[in-house]
């Protein structure tokens, strides 16, 4: 694996954001495999409660200044940029003032969602993709964490079918256990229609729920991580119908089988 591109693309990344089981496990698998000679890249939507002074983001102006158009509106993509201490290792930041600038991260002062969720994660899975094209940098593996990065796959394997740079890319995507209750806002649907994806690929975003935006992910992956002990059975079962290859479960002091398993997917036909 050594010299090979990983793409991390996560939801949550500590030490940005507190300790989670998704923001722990991307950071301690991309670090993994960058001590072993692999080229890593990490990107997370850069939420205002990250403090950007103690962390030393700064904005990469050759990459900001480009809209997105999210259900046909013009949104400024602004690309940061930090160094995890210690680690040599570069973090990329998706930020928008009007989705990303409020001091929370996916909840309000009530533990209610946000109403523009949804919107939120398609400017994330295109602000990853514009801002990789800019930095002209195509990777062997693309792996996903979280359920706000999740719509990357479908994106990737639809919007973006024809983009050359990712042509060889193979899509890993982590299955947690249950991460919201609720769903998105239900326009969601029709906000990714606006973007010409085939109805057969979304029909399953119509209740935009949890399990349903992971599946969606792992029907547009080539392989898949069990990132919990535990994950839900809808989500097991997707994953069995897809006959995709599985890496089961890993405790955090043992991620070498993680590079492994990107080797046995890069191999694939």
């Amino acid at each position: 694996m050594k010299d090979k591109r990983i793409l991390y693309v996560s939801s949550e990344v500590v030490p940005y954001l507190p300790e989670t089981e998704i923001a722990s496990t991307a950071f301690n698998v991309a670090k993994k495999a960058h001590g072993k000679g692999v080229q890593t890249r990490i990107f997370m939507p850069r939420f205002g409660v990250i403090n950007e002074r103690r962390h030393q983001l700064h904005e990469v102006i050759r990459l900001s200044g480009m809209n997105l158009i999210i259900n046909d509106m013009d949104m400024p993509l602004i690309i940061k940029v930090a160094s995890i201490p210690k680690e040599r290792m570069q973090v990329y930041f998706i930020d928008n003032d009007e989705y990303f600038k409020r001091k929370a991260i996916f909840t309000d002062e009530d533990d209610q969602l946000f109403p523009d969720n949804d919107e939120r994660a398609i400017f994330f899975a295109k602000g990853v993709v514009e801002t990789v094209k800019k930095l002209n940098w195509a990777p062997d593996i693309i792996h996903v964490h979280g359920w706000m990065a999740s719509l990357l796959p479908l994106y990737l394997k639809e919007y973006y079918s024809e983009e050359p740079l990712f042509a060889e890319s193979k899509i890993v995507t982590s299955v947690y256990n249950k991460d919201f209750e609720g769903t998105l806002n239900e326009e969601l649907v029709e906000k990714v229609k606006f973007d010409k994806i085939s109805d057969s690929k979304i029909n399953i975003l119509e209740t935009p729920n949890y399990t349903n935006i992971i599946k969606s992910a792992v029907t547009n992956s080539d392989a898949v991580v069990l990132g919990s002990e535990i994950i839900p059975k809808e989500l097991s079962d997707t994953i069995n119908e897809n006959g995709l290859p599985v890496l089961s479960y890993q405790s955090e002091d043992s991620f070498d089988p993680y590079l492994n398993f990107y080797g046995e997917v890069i191999s694939q036909e």
